[in-house]
């Protein structure tokens, strides 16, 4: 499924990846964390300026967009304890990097493919986790509540491709769009409902695979 290049990239990102989370989850390398998790993301970008100039213009940077504004997110989410303005903002960043990646998953939908149950499924899952949400987020429930739709937006557009890109590329995008659902829930939870155990780690890792996993799958759909 991975070009050799793809397996190499995949080596040097798991080692950033790795260095990131033993830098959150020991006090005295924390300096070194403002240096680790930005470069994740950093890495990505320069991955996809290398290998992906055969993609049309529009995906290209709409991809890009989607990268810029998730290490913004990245950026801003590294001080949220400092003022609920950055989380805030933070939560922007990614709205808005959603929405590029939304466009980019439009693109090539499948208009044959039912989405019906898919949809209904997440949007069980929605109203789940907002029932353990809800009580803790207080002025932030509007930007929550709309970034929860936007992200399954997301997840069920990278669904809507199945028929219309190689298999490959859909397995990957898929896959990318389930795991950062799954990186925003734990995210969400530890911050708006309780503490989870190793949740720097937990969250850190899924959201690593999500964008891996997406830009791959851009990457192969064509």
């Amino acid at each position: 499924m991975l070009s050799k290049k793809e397996k190499i990239f995949a080596l040097i990102f798991s080692i950033i990846v790795i260095a990131e989370l033993i830098c959150v989850s020991f006090k005295s390398l924390t300096t070194y964390h403002y240096f680790t998790k930005p470069l994740i993301l950093l890495s990505l970008i320069l991955f996809f300026l290398k290998y992906c100039k055969h993609l049309d213009a529009k995906t290209k940077w709409l991809t890009l967009l989607a990268l810029t504004f998730s290490l913004f997110g990245d950026v801003l989410l590294m001080f949220d304890t400092i003022s609920v303005t950055f989380l805030a903002s933070g939560l922007v960043a990614f709205l808005i990097a959603h929405i590029m990646y939304i466009l980019i998953f439009l693109k090539h939908k499948n208009n044959s493919k039912n989405i019906f149950y898919f949809s209904v499924f997440l949007l069980i899952y929605a109203t789940t986790l907002f029932y353990f949400l809800k009580d803790g987020v207080g002025d932030l429930l509007l930007p929550v509540v709309v970034y929860m739709l936007v992200i399954l937006l997301m997840a069920i557009t990278a669904f809507y491709r199945e028929g219309s890109v190689p298999k490959n590329s859909f397995i990957l995008v898929f896959l990318g769009a389930l795991f950062f659902i799954t990186s925003d829930s734990l995210l969400a939870l530890n911050k708006f409902y309780s503490p989870l155990p190793f949740s720097n780690i937990s969250i850190m890792f899924t959201y690593s695979i999500a964008q891996l996993f997406i830009v791959f799958g851009i990457k192969k759909q064509f």
